[in-house]
């Protein structure tokens, strides 16, 4: 048996794999805060779901930027209290099998690479929009190079006031700001605007990475009309010839969890 994980700053999704091809439907459970709590509560899950059976690997995805050895997390805004802790020792200790850390975003963009929105697209640019916002750069399969990560949410787009994308748009800014949930934001206004304000974003992003094609995930992304980043996106990025599809995600939540499986196939570990 596998464990596969995806821990958002808001939900963790938890799920287990017999044969090594498909999954379990994964526990829900919301995250807290604490990282002492977190743990607990995961270890617990990953208990239950293996019910006696042998766990052969584990691997799962965290917001935030990972050592470079993925054993922990350095920097997590969305989740600042488990910044630091031995994750993977920790995990090791208690179940002893091999584990694999990553970003969560960077597993749902390769989710959706090879088995949604993304699927027959060599270079494939994931934003997810959720309580905060990340993303990756999926090429051929596989999670690009990187020094540290890929922290897309973190670019600034506003000059004047040095606002990056995920204080402006991202799920707890717009609750901060609207006081109360996303789900509950029923004025076209607000998402037009705040498909204005992700034009900006994907125009960077589409010029740095040059993808053939822009898959937006995330719970916010739903809320958020394609037409209008559709509209935008020629105002910004005029240096190409042609622009990359924009497509929603199609693997809803649980696109980081199929990452995290073909995460162990591509480790060699099933």
């Amino acid at each position: 048996m596998y464990i596969l994980f995806d821990i958002g700053g808001t939900k963790m999704r938890i799920a287990a794999s017999v044969d090594g091809a498909t999954f379990s439907a994964p526990v829900i459970i919301s995250t807290p805060p604490r990282y002492d709590a977190g743990m607990a509560m995961l270890k617990k899950s990953v208990s239950d779901f293996a019910g006696g059976h042998q766990i052969r690997a584990i691997a799962g995805g965290l917001p935030g930027v990972f050592d470079r050895e993925k054993t922990k997390i350095l920097r997590s805004p969305n989740l600042p209290l488990w910044e630091m802790k031995p994750i993977v020792e920790e995990f090791m200790s208690e179940f002893r099998v091999p584990v694999i850390l990553e970003n969560d975003s960077a597993l749902g963009g390769l989710g959706e690479a090879l088995h949604g929105a993304g699927i027959g697209r060599k270079i494939v640019a994931y934003i997810a929009i959720g309580t905060g916002i990340g993303g990756a750069r999926i090429v051929e399969g596989r999670i690009d190079e990187r020094s540290h990560g890929f922290e897309p949410g973190h670019q600034v787009v506003d000059y004047a006031g040095g606002r990056d994308l995920e204080s402006m748009i991202s799920g707890s800014a717009l609750e901060k700001e609207y006081k109360k949930p996303p789900s509950e934001i029923a004025d076209p206004a607000v998402w037009n605007e705040v498909a204005r304000v992700l034009s900006c974003g994907l125009a960077n992003t589409i010029v740095h990475w040059s993808p053939d094609v822009v898959v937006l995930g995330g719970a916010i992304s739903q809320f958020i009309p394609l037409e209008h980043l559709e509209h935008n996106l020629p105002k910004f990025v005029k240096v190409f010839p042609e622009l990359p599809p924009l497509r929603k995600g199609v693997l809803g939540d649980n696109a980081g969890i199929y990452g995290a499986l073909h995460l162990l196939k591509s480790s060699d570990l099933l």
